[in-house]
């Protein structure tokens, strides 16, 4: 695994939940496989976000705490992180009435000195393969400049890592990278993507934060949660587009 001074386990390693948990092991073994990897959007907080998030709300179900409140225990004190977690859950309405075989499930993360949540609603369709109808962006990046600028940013991290997330799969055989052009990598099409994204600017405190990347990382766990709540069943491995959720 490509780690380059830690890429590989920040959102993991610094994030903030580890104030409240007395004890923890952050480790990393990175084997050399022989096949070279760079950097992705968001770097290594494309995928510790997936990890930490999906594992937060399976400790939430575990202990009987609904998933936003366990967070704001774990976050307690964390002014910007319950800012971003609070704004994305009030505006999707967690915890209301959904449209029938809807499901909502909501992931938070920080990096590059901005802060997100997002809120994924879903459902399963009759193959038991996940659609995105809405996902509810709630984004701190501090001193805003331009607001049009963050929104059509948040917008594209959401649609970049619902297709990661979704469709995102480089395979070898025989050595070789299978996916050797667009017709074999798919990607996000117009009708698989959400037909809302409703993105919230949270007044930030302190300098200016990143804004091309934050809003990538909780989106995949955030579609993952909303499954779980769907049908049960944890996602341990990325992509899932193409995974049937039927019992």
């Amino acid at each position: 695994m490509f780690d380059n001074g830690g890429a590989s386990t920040e959102g993991i390693s610094d994030s903030p939940y580890l104030d409240a948990i007395p004890n923890y092991y952050v480790g990393l073994h990175s084997p050399e496989l022989g096949i070279p990897v760079l950097y992705y959007r968001s770097v290594g907080n494309s995928h510790t976000a997936f990890v930490m998030e999906s594992l937060v709300d399976e400790m939430a179900h575990q202990a009987g705490k609904d998933p936003v409140e366990y967070r704001r225990m774990l976050l307690k004190g964390k002014v910007r992180n319950l800012g971003v977690l609070n704004t994305a859950a009030e505006k999707a309405g967690w915890g209301k009435p959904l449209p029938e075989g809807h499901f909502h499930g909501i992931a938070t993360h920080e990096c590059f000195g901005s802060y997100a949540a997002e809120v994924a609603e879903v459902s399963l369709d009759e193959k038991g393969l996940v659609k995105v109808h809405k996902v509810t962006v709630a984004i701190d990046c501090g001193q805003v400049v331009n607001p049009e600028g963050v929104v059509l940013q948040m917008e594209s991290c959401v649609n970049f890592g619902l297709s990661t997330a979704l469709f995102g799969a480089i395979t070898l055989k025989n050595g070789v990278v299978e996916q050797t052009n667009f017709n074999k990598y798919r990607l996000l099409q117009l009708p698989e993507a959400p037909a809302v994204v409703d993105v919230h600017i949270v007044e930030g405190i302190g300098k200016m934060g990143g804004i091309g990347e934050p809003g990538m990382p909780p989106l995949a766990p955030a579609v993952a949660n909303a499954i779980f709540a769907a049908c049960g069943k944890r996602i341990r491995q990325l992509p899932f587009g193409e995974t049937s959720f039927n019992a």
